[in-house]
């Protein structure tokens, strides 16, 4: 049995399917495959049942998840702790990053932790806020950059970008010459925004919902540049944050929403008991970003 097979038995687990289980752990399905099947020979009886389109787990393979876990944890410290007496950082670091939002200081972040310490194995994946959330949680991701509407519940977190809501709309548009707008003049006409998932569409929903607003989503993308264009077709009002729509302002006229003052936050969240490639990686972080992040 070894420590890889018990990786790819959680990933398929958690994802339920073993392609994205493969796609999280970077390598192919059959491999994914080949190697749980020696696993399961190994311990004599199937992990999985494969007979639907999701793969779920056996009565054996519920009973053996939570010891798999332990042993992958119990193997993280190991390399921790030797980390630690020896200052030299080995093993893995997994960074989310909500999809379709290119944030450069963060790619400056993972240069730098790269080079201070090479001995670590980094992956970066794209997901929705909400799902990201909910891998760090889990201990599948260690640290993760995500839209939301409040710091989540039970982690640690550091707001990077904190923005009130922003209205785009083209010249020609009704609303383009107003001095003001409210959430109720935005909400009269077709919008277009964010998908469910992602922080700015929990401000939005979250505002919508406190005045009994109901909208209508003509359109949804998941970048702000997709929003942009799509508003400046006409095809609604787009619904982005002050600096997503700051490169747009050249052909969108960019009112901001003055009776919703909830900002969309994007912050770096992780779990508590950080550990020291975490630490690593959040100093770099906040060097990056411009910003503290505490005792490290």
């Amino acid at each position: 049995m070894e420590l890889r097979q018990l990786e790819y038995f959680v990933a398929v687990a958690e994802e339920r399917n073993f392609t994205r289980a493969a796609e999280r752990v970077h390598i192919s399905q059959s491999g994914v495959s080949a190697q749980i099947r020696q696993l399961e020979r190994e311990l004599g009886a199937e992990l999985f049942d494969r007979s639907a389109r999701t793969a779920t787990l056996t009565a054996a393979g519920k009973a053996a998840l939570d010891h798999a876990r332990a042993a992958l944890a119990a193997a993280a410290a190991v390399r921790q702790t030797v980390g630690e007496v020896t200052g030299v950082l080995r093993g893995r670091l997994v960074v989310g990053m909500v999809a379709g939002c290119t944030v450069t200081p963060l790619f400056e972040a993972l240069s730098a932790f790269h080079r201070a310490h090479p001995g670590v194995e980094m992956s970066l994946l794209e997901d929705s806020s909400d799902r990201l959330v909910e891998a760090v949680r889990l201990g599948t991701l260690d640290v993760a950059l995500v839209g939301t509407a409040a710091a989540p519940e039970g982690l640690e977190s550091l707001t990077v970008i904190s923005e009130r809501l922003v209205a785009l709309v083209p010249e020609s548009h009704a609303l383009a010459a107003r001095r003001r707008l409210a959430l109720r003049d935005i909400v009269d006409h077709p919008i277009v925004c964010m998908p469910p998932g992602t922080g700015l569409r929990a401000v939005f929903d979250g505002a919508c919902a406190a005045r009994d607003l109901r909208p209508r989503i003509a359109l949804q993308a998941g970048a702000a540049d997709a929003v942009a264009d799509l508003a400046a077709r006409g095809l609604g009002v787009g619904v982005l944050s002050e600096s997503m729509a700051a490169r747009h302002r050249d052909r969108l006229v960019v009112h901001t929403v003055d009776d919703v003052e909830t900002p969309a936050l994007l912050a770096l969240v992780w779990r508590k008991g950080r550990s020291p490639a975490v630490r690593a990686m959040l100093t770099q972080c906040g060097r990056a970003f411009g910003l503290p992040v505490g005792p490290v």
